[in-house]
């Protein structure tokens, strides 16, 4: 588990380890504040450095970095019209945001950087306007950022201090003592410092002026080196003239200054985030020399018609600037080309702080009938409705894209995994599964496998007798022996022995059979009974003949609905009086927290505890007592009668059914609460009245990313804390008109006093 303390540079020093050789080189009276512990084998976390949480990020979860909102002013400029001054402040609208990284990191991930439809060698875009902007050929760089070796980084910060105007040089470096392998360095700007007093009075006209924009860089275990630091800002004005001559640029190797052209028929420029342009170089020829037709696999290549690469940037990039914490990444080929698109917006990331224990994996429009290769992940809210918590679109199903993609979901979700993550057979999927979210409890979603079951099984699929002794054994199993002689009638009645396929689905239940899925927390998605499951989020929307540009023009509408839906079952629920139905203290109990829809779901279960003819104890060790209820299935049909084991804690008040109920559907059965009432217990225990369930508890649909402990000395985190409290003032604002009033009122008090706190220090 990743270490929680955050470092501050103010507060506390760290020397460097007895095993490093520390070189000085150009240094300034300072110099040594930048020098870090650099032990031979030991990382430094990223936040260690910044004050980033991790949030339980493993140290081979091997996650990718998480990029928010990566698009500088230039960019933003370049695809949308937008002049650099209409926005009111870039730092706060672009910024960079890194979720809980791993430090293993080995994928590559690409920042959307323009269009190119109307620019083929990318060095201008031109906007609806037809303005024209000069393209940057190299990104800032940002903490994470690897490349395959130092000269690699070295001439990366090379090429763009020279492209901003500016000079650099190694301020230190390390090398492991009696070796001369180096370990780590610090790239500066030339004029970092200021020069020693025997050299202030010299004729030589001063350059230094004490700048702090640097970088770190480390060897890490992949034997790549990874930028762990980084300061942007400089105090002085670049001159692109004068940095021509400095030492740094003069040196330059003939290979990092040299361009890379994009191929004719890419239409998306792109950055490769974990190494610099210039290491992409092949020997002597440069890019457009090289005939890509006849190395570029174009299955590999996520099939994409005219045009449509360019409406996904625009698309992404107007996001980005309407939509602070919106995400997105994309994963190139070696040739540019891209692959695989991950993005997930900002009230889906909020979402999935509430209803994040449960996640299914939709693959359903990766089949080979759909135009558009959409995957969806989905979860289910407080009214028991699918809500969308991530998308992607991928050029293959192999267990290499799936990793690639469950690694580019949960960085964003700081690192945090999911309980359970409910998917289709796909082998590769499960395999990914395994290795990104080890801990989780990977399930397959039982209706499809019913439905394969009926779909393969032949002629004896459509017949009525068959999908009755089904659907009885899979769904009305309570113990796994009965489960299994059930199994084995059935194959042996209908003659499936020679089923090959099914036999290996049977050696498969543990992952779907309910019967095995009693401890796995589900909250009522794809599992437990046919009417439980949930309609895919796109349901209705998106259709085999659906084209990239149609889904993209139908997203928002999509989520804008879901929303509104959600916003209107709140309002309801808040003010819903049930009809109560019996005469049980439960049910009055929980039509005061639950959702309307949640409460009609349990009002059901309250019912069917008429049914429930008797209570009997049959052990008892210490103070956990087993029941036996037994249970009419029909009104009057004593023939028909099942029995159900309870087991109840007295000193607890814990109790626990053999049908698993609260597991699968999130609320206690009728059984159970049958044995509650048996022992006196007036009130249902808080334990099982889930907060995800609760209709009086508000949701801030802005992403909590982070402790609320802030370090005081890191302007990332003053950003990150100051925007979630001004967002849960935003969503308490649109609840009615006297609320905006009043929030509204409140943001431009708050905004005079920090205005008078600003004029006070001018003073």
């Amino acid at each position: 588990m990743a270490d929680d303390n955050t470092f501050s540079p103010a507060d506390e020093g760290l020397s460097p380890n007895p095993d490093i050789e520390i070189t000085m080189e150009g240094s300034s009276e300072n110099s040594e504040q930048l020098l870090q512990d650099e032990g031979s084998d030991q990382e430094i976390h990223g936040e260690e450095v910044f004050g980033f949480e991790s949030n339980g990020l493993g140290d081979d979860s091997n996650q990718v970095l998480a990029i928010e909102n990566e698009d500088i002013a230039n960019t933003a400029e370049q695809l949308l019209g937008i002049d650099r001054n209409d926005l009111v402040n870039d730092k706060q609208v672009l910024n960079f945001e890194s979720n809980g990284h791993d430090h293993n990191s080995e994928q590559m991930l690409e920042i959307q950087c323009g269009d190119l439809e109307n620019g083929r060698n990318g060095d201008t875009v031109t906007d609806d306007q037809n303005a024209v902007s000069e393209a940057k050929d190299y990104p800032p760089p940002v903490v994470g950022m690897e490349f395959e070796s130092y000269d690699d980084a070295y001439n990366y910060y090379n090429c763009y201090a020279k492209e901003l105007g500016f000079g650099i040089r190694v301020k230190s470096s390390w090398t492991k003592r009696n070796s001369k392998e180096k370990r780590g360095a610090v790239l500066c700007c030339n004029c970092e410092g200021f020069k020693a007093m025997k050299e202030a009075s010299s004729r030589r006209k001063e350059t230094r002026t004490g700048c702090l924009a640097m970088i770190r860089l480390r060897l890490v275990e992949s034997n790549r080196w990874r930028v762990d630091e980084v300061k942007l800002e400089h105090n002085h004005p670049f001159d692109p003239e004068r940095v021509q001559n400095s030492k740094s640029h003069k040196k330059m190797d003939p290979g990092s200054k040299r361009k890379l052209e994009p191929s004719v028929d890419v239409e998306v420029r792109t950055i490769k985030l974990y190494r610099a342009p210039a290491v992409d170089t092949v020997g002597s020829r440069s890019s457009n020399e090289r005939d890509i037709s006849n190395q570029v696999d174009q299955s590999k290549n996520l099939k994409l018609c005219q045009g449509e690469a360019g409406y996904i940037s625009k698309f992404f990039c107007r996001l980005q600037l309407t939509n602070p914490n919106f995400f997105y990444v994309m994963d190139l080929n070696d040739e540019g080309h891209l692959r695989n698109v991950f993005w997930i917006d900002s009230r889906s990331r909020a979402a999935y702080g509430y209803f994040g224990d449960v996640v299914a994996i939709d693959t359903t429009c990766l089949s080979k009938s759909y135009e558009i290769p959409l995957l969806v992940f989905i979860g289910v809210n407080h009214h028991h409705q699918s809500i969308l918590l991530a998308c992607g679109l991928l050029v293959d199903e192999t267990t290499e894209t799936y990793i690639w993609l469950l690694r580019a979901w949960l960085s964003c979700m700081s690192g945090r995994p999911p309980q359970t993550v409910i998917t289709d057979r796909c082998k590769a999927l499960q395999s990914a599964i395994s290795e990104v979210f080890p801990r989780t409890h990977h399930r397959l979603c039982l209706p499809l496998v019913v439905k394969s079951i009926l779909d393969k099984v032949g002629e004896v699929g459509p017949s009525e007798v068959f999908q009755n002794v089904l659907n009885r054994t899979v769904y009305n199993s309570l113990k796994i022996d009965e489960f299994e002689m059930a199994w084995e009638e059935m194959i042996q009645h209908f003659g499936l022995r020679d089923q090959e396929w099914l036999q290996t689905l049977y050696e498969e239940r543990e992952r779907w059979a309910p019967v095995y899925l009693k401890d796995t927390f589900f909250a009522g998605l794809c599992t437990y009974l046919p009417e439980d499951c949930l309609k895919p989020f796109f349901d209705g929307y998106v259709h085999s003949q659906t084209t990239l540009k149609e889904f993209f023009d139908i997203y928002e509408l999509v989520l804008q609905k879901n929303h509104q839906k959600e916003a209107l079952d709140d309002l309801e629920s808040r003010d819903y009086r049930p009809l109560l139905r019996t005469r049980c203290n439960y049910e009055v109990q929980l039509s005061e927290v639950y959702t309307k829809e949640m409460f009609l779901k349990f009002q059901v279960e309250l019912e069917l505890m008429s049914n429930c003819l008797s209570v009997t104890q049959i052990h008892a060790n210490g103070s956990i007592i087993t029941y036996m209820i037994k249970e009419q299935e029909a009104e009057g049909d004593m023939n028909n009668a099942r029995n159900f084991e309870v087991m109840y804690d007295k000193v607890g008040v814990e109790v626990r059914c053999i049908c698993s109920c609260f597991n699968f559907r999130g609320y206690l059965c009728r059984h159970a609460l049958r044995v509650l009432t048996y022992n006196g217990i007036d009130d249902i225990p808080s334990q099982y009245i889930l907060l995800r369930w609760r209709k009086d508890i508000k949701r801030f649909y802005a992403p909590d990313i982070g402790s609320n402990v802030i370090d005081v000395t890191n302007p990332v985190q003053w950003f990150d804390h100051l925007y979630r409290r001004a967002m849960q003032v935003v969503e308490e604002g649109l609840i009615s008109h006297d609320h905006y009033m009043v929030a509204w009122q409140s943001f431009k008090e708050s905004l005079n006093k920090v205005r008078l706190v600003a004029d006070k220090h001018v003073q």
